[in-house]
Order: C-alpha cells, then sequence, then structure tokens
C-alpha cells in the first residue's frame, strides 16, 4: 500500500505542476468545496474532516486562496458569530470548473489498469479499509 500510495503521489504531484499555480493543496481545497454542493461553502470543521488535513495547514491554505480571490470567509446571518464557514467565490467556482475535468481525466488514467467492475471493487474496498480505521468522512 505504501509502494502504490508512494507511485500515485509522485504522479498526482506531477500533474500538479500543470494547474494554473495552484499547490495541490489549494487545488484540493477548491475540489472539496466544489463537492460540497451549491452553494458551495463548507464550515471549517466540516471542511476539516473532509480534507483530512491540520487546521494550521487549512488556515494558511485558505489565508494564501482568499488573496487569490478564490475563496471566501463568510459568517451566517443570524448564527453564531464565532462560527466561520469557506465559500468559494465566483472566480474560485470559474477555476474548478476549468481544472476539474482534468483531475478527473487524470485519475481514470492512473485507474486505467482495472475494469469498471474492478475499479467499483477497489473503491468498495478501500471505503471499507478507512471505516475500518475510523474515517467515515465518505458516509
Amino acid at each position: 500500500m505504501q509502494r502504490l500510495s508512494r507511485t500515485l503521489e509522485r504522479e498526482l504531484r506531477q500533474f500538479d505542476t500543470t494547474r494554473n499555480g495552484l499547490k495541490a493543496g489549494e487545488f484540493d481545497v477548491l475540489t472539496t468545496l466544489r463537492r460540497s454542493g451549491p452553494p458551495y461553502r463548507m464550515t471549517t470543521g466540516a471542511f476539516l474532516k473532509a480534507s483530512m488535513i491540520t487546521s494550521g495547514a487549512v488556515t494558511r491554505r485558505i489565508d494564501r486562496m482568499e488573496v487569490r480571490g478564490l475563496v471566501e470567509r463568510v459568517r451566517p446571518q443570524g448564527g453564531d458569530r464565532r462560527s466561520v464557514q469557506i465559500q468559494l467565490t465566483e472566480k474560485g467556482k470559474q477555476e474548478a470548473g476549468a481544472l476539474f475535468p482534468q483531475h478527473l481525466e487524470n485519475e481514470v488514467r492512473m485507474l486505467s489498469a482495472l475494469g469498471r467492475e474492478e475499479s467499483d471493487e477497489l473503491a468498495r474496498l478501500l471505503r471499507k479499509l478507512l471505516e475500518s480505521h475510523g474515517d467515515t468522512s465518505l458516509t
């Protein structure tokens, strides 16, 4: 598993270098928010769970992306003023929309050695392993 992980990470890093100046972690922010569906907004806690990175790393990424106009921090109206949500801006939605198909094509390429049934079975088995180790972010 570690060898495969290193190999796939290397391929993902290589793909990352072609993405409009976005670092891998920044692309992860865009895609995590995009996957959340309209209005493409998540609480910080939900984002942390979905992204599997530390709060410090999230803060740094969001800070950089906010400066570039890709995301914004919003506070719900009438809600807890301490609650902060991260939301894609229009520019962030456009960027994610443009890059997401390329990302999916790369994922398909990396899994091309497997047929459809094998891919589905792999996804099921990986989900089972994750859940057995306490990761329920996909359920």
